[in-house]
């Protein structure tokens, strides 16, 4: 369950009750909402007054029914519908229908998260306090319990699982193109048009891409952290990041870009090692490139094990495997699908 953690913030004033808004996309989480609101709300005397908005997609656990009877609680919880489902739905809806003319920002947070005492505050106080932020990302650790959990965890914030992605496990603030969406000036996020509603992952690096075409600029915070809980099992993994590597197709596709050598590095390994173990029977040498793989894997492992001080280390290197290939087949798939749609569109068209 990701988590977060802060220094004291700075500057306390520059923000009122008033002029936030907490969105929270909800979909069968009965389970972990009420320790989210606990979280969020609680004794906080500020966030009394913060008017906090559950976008439930449908659930079928008693999430909505949940809510609702939170509402005793807390007077400024607000709960509305939300069709769409998804969670760049549940915060567009939520902006519609429940920011008043006074909102200045708009704090995303996610159902299944525990966050510290003053968070909400943290991030618009932050915001506030650099006005050429159009939006703000927080750094997430990656953690876990289980053997294979801590590997992955290790490894997702090395170089190696990341790529040297600011906001997986960066240690410096500074001025970001993408990062971990916390909260959002409302006037940009109005400006561009908030999410694009057709996106299931990676609608958030998609929305920095608008923002920074408009002119906006993403700023890292990294004294507040979310501490998030890797995924419990390999297959597990293997879905989030298959997920992931589709949601980069489709943005890239979407904006015409370029991917970064971080992205490159993935889907160009995947069909060296498609290409090289289709050739290996007819030329041995090929094989040279998978075995390097390997190699580096177990290197990885070897390495996550020592620093770890446990066997459990181990796991790092299948799981490094999974990241770099379930994103690369993803984005592959992706862009694939969406190929074969526009050739199949232009033919009926031209039928």
């Amino acid at each position: 369950m990701p988590q977060s953690k802060l220094s004291p913030p700075v500057a306390l004033g520059l923000c009122a009750p008033q002029d936030i808004l907490v969105a929270i996309p909800a979909l069968n989480e009965a389970a972990h909402l009420e320790q989210c609101l606990d979280s969020l709300i609680g004794n906080d005397n500020f966030m009394r007054d913060v008017r906090v908005v559950v976008a439930d997609g449908g659930s079928q656990d008693g999430t909505a029914a949940l809510a609702a009877r939170l509402r005793q609680r807390y007077p400024a919880l607000r709960l509305i519908d939300n069709p769409g489902k998804l969670q760049s739905a549940a915060i567009n809806t939520a902006v519609a229908s429940m920011a008043s003319p006074g909102h200045r920002f708009l704090v995303r947070c996610d159902a299944h998260s525990i966050y510290p005492k003053g968070y909400v505050r943290a991030v618009t106080e932050s915001l506030a306090t650099r006005p050429d932020a159009a939006a703000l990302a927080t750094p997430m650790d990656a953690t876990g319990t289980g053997c294979f959990q801590r590997a992955a965890a290790w490894i997702v914030d090395t170089p190696l699982g990341s790529g040297g992605s600011a906001h997986r496990g960066g240690r410096k603030s500074g001025w970001v193109d993408h990062g971990h969406h916390a909260g959002f000036r409302l006037d940009w996020f109005r400006q561009v048009g908030g999410y694009d509603e057709s996106f299931s992952h990676n609608e958030d690096a998609e929305l920095d891409h608008r923002l920074g075409l408009a002119g906006g600029r993403v700023w890292l915070d990294a004294q507040i952290r979310l501490t998030y809980s890797m995924r419990t099992t390999p297959g597990a993994l293997c879905r989030q990041y298959w997920n992931y590597g589709r949601g980069r197709g489709r943005t890239i596709l979407k904006h015409r870009m370029r991917l970064r050598l971080r992205q490159m590095i993935p889907v160009a390994n995947l069909l060296g090692l498609l290409a090289t173990l289709m050739l290996s029977p007819l030329f041995p040498a090929a094989a040279l490139w998978p075995a390097a793989y390997a190699t580096a894997l177990a290197c990885a492992a070897a390495v996550c094990a020592l620093k770890l001080r446990s066997p459990c280390g181990l796991w790092a290197g299948p799981a490094l495997a999974i990241i770099h290939n379930s994103w690369g087949a993803g984005f592959l798939v992706q862009l694939l699908s969406s190929v074969t749609a526009r050739n199949r569109t232009t033919e009926q068209e031209q039928a």
